[in-house]
């Protein structure tokens, strides 16, 4: 009633005192225009705090699928990547295989000496694929060492790092001669030929010379370590323990034969 009466009265003071209901209603309007505010603004955030939930769920759950994703594709990017280098070498190995007419076969090495004083390799292809002893064997990235023994279907190999390894080479930037030669633990010496006091400069690239006629000539041997005077350390630029295949060369130059001893006649 008390509202009806309030409505009434509003109602007669809008028609016959427009002013004074106009000030009436500003009036009330300041006073409620800052609740209405405050309310409008708990209403607005009491709407956004579902939507918050609701981000911060799915957001929750995209980044636990992308991590279960991550943790599967992480395998295969791995494993593709293997396949690539292993595609790459073995093509550069194929290629070097068609290339060189001396070439004997392609076999396997299936193991190598890394720890002990001794450095040699065995090789699973022997005398049943041609292969014989004095052979170079090289893979993609260089010269890894010669044949020693040879079996029917194995050949042990002696790495350029054994101690009795002495290969004739080169150095790429102006020919001069020297000597690699292996230190039984994984590096090799170049030493110097016939002169004194040559400098070796880090970095240097040597191959083989073909002096002694074994191995073909232009085969990288090793890269210079750290610069010095007439003998420094380099390493072999082929790494047996990261080789599966290598391949087999015949002799650059392949001795002459053995002369038969011929019978003495006793002169009388």
């Amino acid at each position: 009633m008390a509202g009806l009466v309030v409505g009434a009265v509003l109602l007669v003071v809008s028609q016959f005192n427009p002013p004074l209901f106009a000030g009436l209603r500003m009036g009330v309007a300041t006073v409620t225009v800052p609740a209405s505010s405050a309310m409008m603004s708990i209403r607005e955030a009491a709407a956004t705090i579902p939507e918050a939930i609701n981000g911060w769920i799915f957001a929750h759950a995209e980044n636990e699928r992308m991590k279960a994703e991550l943790a599967v594709s992480r395998p295969l990017l791995m494993r593709a990547r293997t396949i690539a280098y292993d595609n790459r070498r073995l093509r550069r190995l194929l290629d070097l295989r068609d290339r060189d007419e001396q070439v004997v076969t392609a076999a396997r090495l299936v193991s190598s000496t890394a720890s002990s004083g001794r450095r040699f390799a065995l090789l699973d292809a022997g005398r049943l694929s041609g292969v014989q002893p004095g052979m170079p064997v090289r893979g993609p990235d260089g010269l890894v060492g010669r044949v020693v023994e040879t079996g029917p279907n194995a050949a042990r190999v002696l790495l350029l790092s054994d101690a009795a390894s002495i290969v004739p080479v080169r150095r790429t930037r102006d020919g001069m001669p020297a000597l690699a030669v292996g230190r039984g633990d994984g590096a090799l010496d170049i030493r110097s030929v016939d002169t004194t006091n040559v400098r070796f400069g880090a970095g240097e690239l040597f191959v083989t010379s073909g002096t002694g006629g074994l191995y073909v000539p232009g085969i990288p041997v090793a890269r210079v370590a750290r610069a010095g005077i007439d003998t420094v350390l380099a390493h072999p630029l082929a790494q047996p323990d990261r080789l599966d295949f290598a391949i087999v060369s015949r002799v650059f130059v392949p001795l002459p034969p053995a002369r038969p001893a011929q019978a003495v006649t006793p002169q009388p």
